[in-house]
């Protein structure tokens, strides 16, 4: 069998889940799980702090510390909830939805060119296979389960 985990590992490293910083939009520095948090607002209107962090598989502590800073770099707003005063919701602000826009047509441009290096049937086996990974992983015990 061949080894899983240096596949694995070589993909991370060459899609850059090793940098400090995943990406720069107009001088602004985003980390990795900034990125992934900014996505997940994009994606869910106004859900609650213990949501994401369910979602993108992170402790609370660790997720409040990431939107606090996220909340003084002016790119998500944080709400209480009318209904329950001790719930938050997040909201992306407007410079906080141009960045996550920014970041995501700096994606797309980024897989298009990684997937034009391979054939149509490749790039169906690469998305089908990436998904059945996925699956497995949401059912294994050992994996960590984002809210997918």
């Amino acid at each position: 069998m061949e080894d899983v985990r240096a596949i694995l590992q070589i993909t991370m490293r060459r899609f850059g889940m090793l940098n400090k910083n995943c990406c720069s939009v107009e001088e602004q520095e985003i980390s990795q799980v900034q990125s992934h948090i900014l996505y997940e607002l994009a994606r869910t209107e106004g859900p609650s702090m213990q949501q994401v962090a369910e979602t993108i598989g992170m402790d609370i502590t660790t997720f409040s510390r990431q939107i606090q800073t996220l909340v003084k770099m002016e790119l998500v707003e944080k709400r209480q909830s009318n209904e329950d005063k001790r719930m938050y919701h997040l909201y992306l602000t407007e410079k906080g939805d141009k960045l996550e826009d920014e970041i995501n047509q700096q994606m797309h441009h980024y897989l298009t060119n990684v997937f034009s290096n391979l054939n149509e049937v490749d790039r169906v086996k690469v998305v089908e296979s990436l998904k059945v990974l996925n699956a497995a992983m949401s059912k294994s015990s050992m994996c960590c389960k984002p809210l997918y």
